[in-house]
Formats: structure tokens, sequence, C-alpha cells
């Protein structure tokens, strides 16, 4: 678990050499901030912080680094970003890497450094040796979306941590609000803690209040009074968005994206998948699986086929200039409102 993964480092317990797997940035970002605190001190950083984007800089320059002694310190931290040579990416680099210095490193790290792999891909070519020689002398950590109740004790422990009490009812508007996002959560907890203070209290009130509601936000609100039959309150959305000048292609393409996610769910809870197994076969975190696990059961697999075409040719119409933007997604929304077998 992630969690216990940073307790242990905070604790500076530190691998000669980590390996960061996925594609969750915030997870990345805070593991490798993580073990940066515990391995360099603040005033040594200039001298004993190293950063290579293996795009620009070759991974030997990068290993000479991470065999120099610590200048005035007791440890070195050296990061290598986008390791593009561990996957299976074929493409021209502008840069050339002797990997068996590399692979050499690994088999006998320096006792003073820690080297933190930052790979930010879904997996890596497991038949390459350097790859093979990673996952086994490394620690590997994956970085994978958080499940819902995980997502849940975490922002109880920041709401902890900045000595602030998060109540049940502004967890779940948080995560409504975010969809799940770990790094606007971070944001907007902060911001919640600074306004109600030391000891305070943040409520569902206080979140609507101070959290703004993103587009997509806007867009699953709409899809839950078009449902539901609120011909009035849908619109009402609809026309909010324009008014903020929001483009109408963009409020077609959330559409689409929200009622393919719907099917997409739908499709495979049918065949016995659990919301976490959805989650990560659909690559987007849990709560928004969830939310559109509540969406699916008041539509058939076939009338959500049959709304996507309906929002492509809409999509062709827009596009081809054939009629008005705005009008098109007006007239699809009206369509909606008409047909009587979309709720069940």
């Amino acid at each position: 678990m992630i969690f216990d993964i940073w307790k242990d480092i905070k604790k500076k317990n530190l691998a000669p050499a980590y390996l960061l797997i996925g594609k969750e940035a915030f997870l990345m970002q805070e593991t490798v901030q993580h073990i940066i605190q515990a391995g360099v001190l603040e005033e040594e950083m200039d001298f004993n912080l190293s950063i290579y984007d293996m795009e620009e800089t070759s991974i030997e320059t990068a290993i000479e680094d991470a065999e120099t002694l610590p200048f005035m310190g007791e440890r070195r931290v050296v990061i290598i970003k986008n390791p593009v040579f561990l996957t299976s990416e074929k493409k021209k680099e502008k840069v050339e890497h002797k990997i068996e210095k590399l692979e050499q490193y690994i088999n006998s790290p320096a006792p003073y450094t820690v080297l933190v792999f930052m790979a930010p891909y879904e997996k890596l070519d497991e038949r390459k040796k350097v790859t093979k020689l990673l996952k086994k002398q490394t620690k590997v950590i994956e970085m994978n979306s958080l499940s819902e109740s995980d997502t849940k004790n975490w922002m109880m422990n920041l709401a902890e941590q900045d000595n602030v009490t998060l109540q049940k009812d502004a967890m779940e508007e948080l995560l409504m609000l975010t969809a799940g996002d770990l790094m606007t959560i971070h944001q907007e907890l902060n911001k919640l803690s600074t306004y109600v203070g030391e000891n305070g209290t943040i409520t569902s009130e206080t979140v609507k209040l101070l959290v703004a509601r993103t587009l997509e936000q806007n867009i699953f609100d709409l899809i839950e009074h078009v449902i539901h039959k609120r011909s009035k309150q849908a619109l009402q959305i609809f026309y909010d968005l324009l008014k903020n000048n929001e483009e109408p292609i963009k409020i077609l393409s959330l559409l689409v994206t929200q009622f393919r996610l719907i099917l997409h769910v739908k499709e495979l809870a049918s065949t016995g998948y659990g919301q976490q197994q959805i989650a990560n076969t659909v690559k987007v975190h849990p709560f928004r699986v969830k939310l559109a696990l509540q969406q699916a059961r008041l539509f058939s697999s076939d009338e959500l086929a049959y709304l996507l075409i309906q929002l492509a040719e809409a999509d062709y119409e827009m596009k081809t200039g054939k009629k008005d933007k705005q009008l098109l997604l007006e007239l699809f929304l009206l369509k909606l409102f008409d047909e009587k077998s979309l709720v069940k």
C-alpha cells in the first residue's frame, strides 16, 4: 500500500534504488518528494540532488553522478525521468544510452546514493534484460489509482494533518466535484483547511462555497437531469455553460465521453466485473466508475448505443457546419426529454 511505503520512507528507511511505474502522476510526484525530503537536507539540495531527463541526457551521465560521493552530506539522490528505454516504444531517440553502464550500477549500487526511476508508463518491456534486472534489484512501487475507500482514508489523513475536521458529506461532495482526481483533491483540501482554520470543520456547505464545479461535473449533472426528465434544470446548466463561453463542440465531446463510459461500465458490470476491476480496465478513478454505474442502471445497452449514434451525427453536422452548433445541442437535449424509453 502506497501510504505504508510513504511512512517507511519518512522514517528514512530508503532503498538504494526505486522503480516507480504507472500513470497516476500525483502519486508519483508525492513519492519522489518523500524520497527527496528523507534523503537530502534542504540546505544540501543544490549539491546532492540531481534530476535527469533521459530524452535529453544519457543514462551514463546520470550513473556517473550517482557514483559521485555526496558533497557535505550523507546521501545523494538522483532522479531519472522518462526512461523510455525500459519500454517497447519505437521512436528515434535524440540521445544514445549505454544500457550496460546502468546494468553494472544496478548490480552494485553506490551505498550513499538513492537512485529513482520515474517511469510514467502503463507497462514496461519485460523482455528486456535491463527491465528484468531493475524489477529484481530495485524497490518497485506501482503508481495505480487509489480505490474509493483508500482515497477517502487519504483525505481524512490530510485533514488530520491540517488539524481540521472533514465531515462525511463534505468528503462525498468533494469527491463528486473533483471526480476523484488526487491532485485536485489535494489542492482543494489545502484551500478548505486554510479557510476554516485550525480546529475548524469542513462541511458540505463549505465545499459548495469554495470548490468550483468543473466542466466535467456540470456535464455529469446535465446527464443526471436528462435521465430523470428534469428538463428545466438540464437546460439551465446548458445555457449557463454557453454563458461561460464553453464551446458547444467541447460540451458535445464530453457528453460523448460520459455516455461512452456509462456504456463501457454497464457492459463490464454485466460480465461480473467489480468497481475496482472496471476502474483498472477503463483507466478512470473508481469513484467515477461508481457514478457511471448509478447512471448505467437507468439505461439499456441499446439505448446508450442509440444515444452515441445521435451524438456522432451531431458531431458530424457541427464539424461540417450544416447546422448551428448551439441549435444542434438544444435539439439533442430536447429529443432526449421526449424519448420515454430512456428511463426504465
